[in-house]
Parts: structure tokens; sequence; C-alpha cells
């Protein structure tokens, strides 16, 4: 995972509000998309996002796609991001 891809994902207000309703608990896409007024098309290049960047697990349940947070992939650029701040220091 590297590092750059998780901050990309990060960097859009939509992604991040995907992760902030994750962290409730595990959603559907479907139930994901009911927060945002955005096309399926342009909602599902978001998720697409945030699974390349190993911040989201994708479980397929049938025909639906349930997305899980992971959290040890935010921790994990959270570290590297302090360890940046060490060495500045």
């Amino acid at each position: 995972m590297p590092i750059n891809a998780v901050f990309e994902a990060l960097a859009h207000p939509v992604r991040r509000q995907v992760l902030a309703l994750l962290r409730q608990r595990p959603m559907s896409a479907g139930e994901l998309a009911g927060h945002f007024p955005l096309s399926k098309p342009t909602l599902s290049a978001h998720f697409a996002k945030l699974r390349d960047a190993g911040l989201v697990v994708v479980e397929r349940q049938g025909t639906t796609l349930v997305y899980h947070l992971n959290m040890s992939i935010l921790e994990e650029a959270l570290s590297g991001l302090l360890a940046f701040r060490e060495r500045d220091q």
C-alpha cells in the first residue's frame, strides 16, 4: 500500500465522508449512496479509489457489496506522517 494512494484517497471530501459513515458500521453501496446527491458511476469511482488505497474492504453478500472501514491502513498512514514530522524536529 503506497502511502501516496492513501493521502490521495483522503484528499476528496466525499471519500472522507464515506469513511466517516463507515466508522459507524459497515454499509452497502446502496446505503452509502443514499447519503450523497451523486450519480452511481461517480460514487463507484470514489469507492474504487478508497478500495485501491486499502482504506475500505469490500465483502460481497449475494448481489450486494458491503463496505468495511480498514482502520489499520489509516493508522499506518498516520504513523508514517508522524515519522516525517519527527525527522524534521
